[in-house]
């Protein structure tokens, strides 16, 4: 058993790129299903805030700062 990258055969090699392909495919695809799977889906929709009656806040014991 080699345990350098440098030194290793074809098939180590070959091994290596065959678990990071498994790898990254598994990633992407939970990636996808995640998203597809999300409840708001791809539309958007516009709230509309109306403005209501003045409102005046005071408050006597405040402290002004210059």
């Amino acid at each position: 058993m080699n345990h350098s990258i440098y030194s290793a055969d074809r098939m180590t090699h070959l091994k290596v790129v065959i678990v990071a392909l498994v790898a990254g495919i598994f990633v992407a695809g939970f990636g996808i299903s995640a998203r597809v799977n999300s409840d708001e889906g791809y539309t958007q929709t516009a709230r509309v805030v109306k403005a209501g009656k003045p409102v005046a806040i005071g408050n006597a014991n405040a402290n002004m700062v210059r």
